[in-house]
């Protein structure tokens, strides 16, 4: 059982102050900001659109570190103390969002130096530093996109090229990343589309331009859709191509939580088993599946070591694995601070063991389908490589190209290797790798 965390004895006490925590977390004591942003995290105590301000605060902090800090370099005799370090920072990616307000961002940033021990002298040279900075816009406004790490970076360009990773960091640098949505009932995409102001994307998803308040959008509450990437509802899809109609087919979800999958599955009518490792995941799982009315198996167990039923095999399993997450980076610009290459081996190392694992609960003639949501070879192209040279009785089924993207995206194996600068007019996508493979 893990331990409850610490009390925050200091919470924020706003949008800055909190977005100021976030961003130490992620890169002094490298937290996922999914944690952190969690029911009992830091802005717990905020109201909600104090909590969304600090968020999107963050995230434009965190998708232009490097970046600011050369644009802050020339303006540091000396390098300042880590938390004022931090509210410069703060101030810069604020600036650069609203730059029309810089005189206000440099007042509240002022007062967060004064909040700290011997803040006096501190306040001064945070308004020195920032009130330079805002006097040059243009060097605000040329912020190039941030680099990704060379653990990611590095094979990216090996296997796809320069200009291509840089397409991909520039939609990575974006701040307005789109909501996609999921409906339960396709057949009522023109429907939603009208109600949400969205998009009927070519592959079925819609998109809105703006997620705003997700919970207070129509339809949230009553269940008719719910919020997945346009790339990571593309597995379910090439699924019910693979092999027909879903209906009363016996589907299992590996690494299923939190759910979109499953939800896409059951809403076509599978009988589906949701299998996860973590326990609050599959709650949070089984939330949605009751606010959309839709229902499956759920189990919470190390995939590893469970064991499935003695009636006999699934139809089809749908592995959606762990992974380095590298895929959805413009959505979780976090991701870069929190990986490193020992973490990809970890990961690439388990997808082996799941894929060897799901392989022995197959039928003869059903498939499975891998999936990550990873723009590393490693976890994708190389993995099924690796898997049918470990299992003679695996074939590829070669899937279709998905409406609306580049040839680019199916391989000569009938793979798919989706990249976030695809539709980057659109807004970009995750970057996804998808196969499936059939027991023969």
């Amino acid at each position: 059982m893990q331990n409850k965390p610490p009390r925050d004895r200091h919470p924020p006490r706003d949008a800055r102050s909190g977005a100021l925590r976030l961003i130490e977390a992620v890169l002094e004591t490298h937290q996922p900001l999914t944690d952190l942003t969690a029911a009992s995290g830091p802005l717990a105590r905020l109201a909600p659109p104090a909590r969304a301000e600090a968020q999107r605060l963050a995230l434009a902090c965190l998708r232009r570190i490097a970046p600011i800090d050369s644009a802050l370099a020339p303006l540091l005799r000396r390098p300042p103390e880590p938390a004022l370090r931090m509210i410069l920072r703060l101030g810069a990616a604020e600036m650069h969002l609203s730059p029309d307000a810089a005189h206000a961002i440099v007042n509240a940033c002022v007062d967060l130096a004064r909040a700290l021990p011997g803040g006096a002298g501190k306040s001064g040279f945070v308004n020195a530093v920032l009130r330079r900075l805002a006097a040059e816009p243009a060097r605000l406004a040329s912020l190039t996109p941030q680099r990704l790490p060379d653990v990611l970076r590095t094979p990216m360009v090996a296997a796809w090229g320069e200009a291509t990773v840089t397409a991909c960091e520039a939609v990575q640098a974006r701040d307005d990343v789109p909501l996609d949505i999921t409906l339960r009932d396709p057949s009522e995409a023109p429907l939603w589309a009208q109600r949400l102001g969205a998009e009927i994307l070519p592959t079925g998803s819609l998109r809105r331009a703006r997620a705003g308040q997700v919970s207070a959008l129509p339809g949230y509450a009553e269940g008719a859709w719910w919020v997945q990437d346009a790339a990571a509802a593309l597995p379910v899809q090439c699924l019910a191509q693979a092999v027909g109609d879903l209906g009363q087919m016996r589907i299992l979800d590996l690494c299923a939580a939190p759910g979109g999958k499953t939800m896409q599955l059951a809403a076509l009518g599978a009988d589906v088993t949701a299998l996860d490792v973590s326990a609050p995941r599959t709650e949070r799982l089984c939330q949605n599946l009751a606010r959309t009315s839709l229902r499956a198996h759920t189990i919470v167990a190390d995939a590893l070591h469970w064991q499935p039923p003695p009636q006999g095999g699934f139809d089809a399993i749908l592995l959606d694995a762990p992974c380095s997450a590298s895929g959805t980076i413009r959505r979780h610009p976090d991701l870069p601070f929190l990986r490193t290459a020992a973490d990809v081996t970890l990961l690439c190392d388990l997808q082996r063991a799941l894929i060897d694992r799901a392989v022995g609960w197959l039928r003869p003639g059903s498939v499975i389908l891998y999936a990550t949501c990873s723009v590393l070879p490693a976890e994708g192209e190389a993995q099924i490589a690796a898997a049918l040279d470990r299992h003679c009785s695996l074939e590829v089924q070669p899937l279709a190209l998905p409406p609306g993207l580049p040839d680019r995206v199916l391989s000569a194996q009938g793979a798919l290797r989706v990249l976030p600068s695809d539709w980057a007019a659109r807004g970009g996508i995750d970057g996804f790798y998808i196969a499936c493979l059939r027991k023969v």
